[in-house]
């Protein structure tokens, strides 16, 4: 197959229009010329609040192509389709299949559903396909995909990276906690994609090491987290500095008033796909409540940590999560702790540990509830139930990915009752309810928990961050710095 991938489309004019008398070439011809494209300032028009504070999706004026069941079906380059097969990827995800035809012809796209259905390659696709054969100029990427957490831009960038090296372009990772001169390197040595988070990125362009004058297609994955985490003024500050004629595509689990501004500002008559991001929609997903009292909280949730095969749970502060690591590592547990007040390297090394099996439980803040990718993961905890139901949706879309089964499991006290109900009514589902006690039956049928006395004691050093170098005037280490063998605990050690 011999074709031209551009990244023209359908110009807009400053007040949002599509340009109809600025067509493209290559696959941006074959996107239909809008005429009446809606104004990107004023969008869609007034539109009421639907339930829990999402809006109306826009109605898409220029009719959509049509869904395919292959991948063959797309006219993608080669180098592409045959990745596809050597990754085992052999059908589209009902999200790929209905976005891919539109955005590979230029669309816009609005695309929404629960993590875990395949929006990485809905969008990578399509990015890849249409800025292969082009190269960028140093500091001058083509394309670029904003995500709000390190962990996302991670797993975004692994799963990516094997078709961009079929096509020969070059991905570059922009996120916090990572050496900035290493990332500036990479802009400078003229990477065709860029994967970042807003802050790092707004941060390198304002030390001049990257434009966004030349990027022709953005993504936003994850849009309403970046709203949720106040990156909003950052986003648009972002968008604003990226070619006005350029391809958008958003991806959300959830959209609410937040999103909503993005779409009216900055899509034109996209393509609509929605995939219901509650329960309902993913039938290999169980969801229990199980009523315990206080008192023996503690207990169940040891208990379900040492049963055989990963889990993660979840809890509010980062005093809570490293306060149960603790207490799950002295019971013989191997336990990490994850949230924001670990440096970046220590949250690569625990979850390369988590994947890998040495560590079985992660025990995290909401920081892990997005990004996170572990195949046969059956089981998500609350221990400490989420105050929103997008958080809920979010912690439990970690499990049942790809059509993989798995439970999520919420420990809810005499107090918590009332306001766990509210929550799964916003978030549409309908849990199973039981009454559970330590060491019940119940709680080993439904989460595998056992008695963790049972599980075999081994003995590791702690993983501990080099120290930071000191020393005095003339070189020598004060006698504080002096080295100190590990105390060594049961179980895997220090958390990570």
């Amino acid at each position: 197959m011999n074709r031209t991938y551009t990244n023209d489309r359908p110009a807009r004019t400053r007040d949002g229009r599509a340009d109809a008398g600025r067509g493209g070439s290559g696959y941006g011809s074959q996107a239909p010329r809008r005429t009446g494209a809606p104004v990107r300032s004023g969008g869609y028009g007034r539109r009421p609040a639907a339930a829990q504070g999402e809006f109306a999706l826009p109605r898409t004026i220029t009719p959509a192509l049509p869904a395919v069941e292959g991948f063959a079906d797309l006219d993608m380059p080669e180098q592409l389709l045959a990745e596809l097969g050597r990754q085992g990827v052999t059908a589209p995800f009902p999200i790929q299949g209905a976005t891919l035809p539109n955005s590979l012809a230029g669309r816009d796209v609005l695309g929404r559903g629960r993590t875990g259905s395949g929006k990485t390659l809905a969008f990578g696709l399509a990015l890849l396909a249409r800025t292969a054969g082009q190269r960028a100029e140093p500091r001058q990427p083509l394309g670029l995909i904003l995500v709000p957490t390190r962990e996302l831009a991670q797993q975004v960038t692994d799963a990516l990276t094997p078709y961009a090296r079929s096509v020969r372009l070059r991905l570059a990772t922009v996120v916090g906690g990572m050496s900035i001169g290493r990332q500036a390197s990479a802009l400078r040595g003229g990477a065709e994609v860029v994967v970042a988070t807003p802050g790092r990125l707004k941060d390198l362009i304002d030390r001049g090491d990257c434009r966004l004058n030349h990027v022709g297609i953005t993504v936003l994955d994850e849009a309403d987290q970046m709203a949720d985490m106040g990156f909003m003024p950052q986003v648009t500050a972002l968008l604003d500095q990226v070619r006005p004629e350029g391809q958008r595509m958003l991806f959300s689990a959830t959209l609410d008033r937040n999103v909503d501004l993005l779409v009216r500002r900055y899509l034109t008559d996209p393509v609509v796909h929605s995939v219901d991001p509650s329960a309902g929609a993913v039938t290999t997903m169980e969801h229990h409540v199980l009523h315990v009292h206080g008192a023996d909280k503690h207990a169940a949730t040891t208990q379900i940590a040492a049963r055989d095969g990963r889990v993660i749970m979840f809890l509010d502060t980062k005093h809570a999560v490293d306060r149960l690591t603790q207490d799950l590592l002295d019971s013989g547990v191997r336990a990490a702790a994850l949230h924001g007040g670990k440096s970046q390297p220590q949250r690569t090394r625990t979850l390369a540990q988590f994947k890998t099996g040495h560590v079985t439980v992660l025990v995290a803040t909401n920081v892990a509830a997005r990004g996170i990718h572990v195949d046969n993961l059956d089981l998500v905890v609350n221990v400490d139930p989420p105050t929103d139901h997008k958080d809920y949706l979010h912690r439990g879309g970690r499990t049942a990915r790809a059509g993989e089964s798995g439970s999520v499991v919420t420990l809810v006290t005499p107090n918590q009752r009332r306001g766990m109900v509210r929550l799964m009514s916003d978030a549409g589902i309908r849990p199973q309810t039981t009454q559970i006690r330590s060491g019940d039956e119940a709680l080993n049928r439904i989460t595998g928990a056992q008695d963790p006395s049972g599980i075999p004691v081994v003995i590791t050093a702690p993983v501990v961050e080099r120290p930071k170098r000191s020393t005095t005037s003339r070189g020598r280490r004060p006698a504080s710095a002096t080295r100190r063998t590990p105390v060594r605990r049961p179980g895997f050690g220090a958390a990570a």
